[in-house]
C-alpha cells in the first residue's frame, strides 16, 4: 500500500478513537479522579514520595502531526505556542512554589514534549520512547503500555518523578483525559496497578485547548 494512503488511514483511525474517548470523557464514563480538595494535597504526595506525575505537554495548536513527521526533527512536528511556553515554565514555578525544586524529568520523544520538560527546569531531562505517542497508530498502544509499565515498577520513587507525554498515553494508563498541561499524580497498589490520586490543570478559566468544556474537578494552576 502507498505510504501516504496508509498514513491517512492510520490517521483517520486514531481521530475515530479519540473522538470515542472524548465522548466518554464527556458523559463521565472514563476513570473517576479523587474528591475535589485543596491541591497541597495533591503537592505534598509527590514531595513524600511513591508518587509519579504525568504531565500532558503544554499548548502546541493543532491535531496530531503533519504527514512528514520526524522524531529529531522539531520543523516537521506541531510544536508549542508561545502561550504553551509560558504555560510550562509557570508548571515548573508551581513545583518549585510546594518545595519540588529538582526531579527525575523523562519525556517522549516528540518535540513538544521535550521543550515542556526543559522549561519546567526541574533537572535534566531523559527521552523516554515508551512515552511516545501512538496517536497516529494506534496498533502499538498495548506494547507501549507493556512497555511503560514495566519501566515503572522498577523506579525508585523516593524522589518525585515526572513523566511529560501525551494525552492518549495518559488516557491509556489512568482513564484520565487531561488538558494541555495538566498534571495527573499517580501511586502504584499493591497489586502493580495504578491508581489516580487527582488531577492539577494549568489554568482552568483562561485555557485554550478544551474540546469538552469540562471544568469542574479540577485543581488549577492559576
Amino acid at each position: 500500500m502507498n505510504p501516504s494512503v496508509r498514513h491517512h488511514q492510520h490517521g483517520l483511525a486514531s481521530r475515530g478513537l479519540l473522538l470515542i474517548v472524548m465522548a466518554l470523557s464527556i458523559f463521565g464514563m472514563l476513570a473517576p479522579r479523587a474528591a475535589l480538595g485543596d491541591d497541597r494535597v495533591v503537592w505534598q504526595a509527590l514531595r513524600s514520595g511513591n508518587h509519579v506525575a504525568l504531565i500532558r505537554h503544554a499548548l502546541a495548536p493543532g491535531f496530531g502531526d503533519p504527514p512528514h513527521f520526524e522524531i529529531g526533527k522539531c520543523a516537521t512536528q506541531r510544536n508549542l505556542s508561545d502561550q504553551g511556553r509560558q504555560q510550562a515554565v509557570a508548571m515548573g514555578d508551581r513545583f518549585r512554589s510546594y518545595g519540588i525544586d529538582a526531579a527525575r524529568v523523562y519525556s517522549s520523544q516528540w518535540c513538544r514534549c521535550l521543550e515542556t520538560a526543559e522549561r519546567l527546569a526541574l533537572g535534566p531531562v531523559a527521552p523516554l520512547p515508551a512515552l511516545n505517542s501512538f496517536f497516529e497508530d494506534f496498533a502499538k498502544k498495548e506494547t507501549q503500555m507493556q512497555q511503560l509499565r514495566a519501566w515503572l515498577v522498577q523506579q525508585d520513587l523516593t524522589q518525585p518523578l515526572v513523566l511529560v507525554t501525551h494525552q492518549v498515553n495518559i488516557t491509556a494508563l489512568t482513564g484520565v483525559y487531561p488538558l494541555s498541561g495538566e498534571m495527573v499524580v499517580i501511586h502504584p497498589t499493591a497489586s502493580n496497578q495504578w491508581h489516580v490520586l487527582n488531577s492539577v490543570a494549568m489554568d482552568c478559566v483562561k485555557e485554550t485547548d478544551r474540546r469538552d468544556g469540562r471544568n469542574a474537578g479540577r485543581n488549577c494552576l492559576c
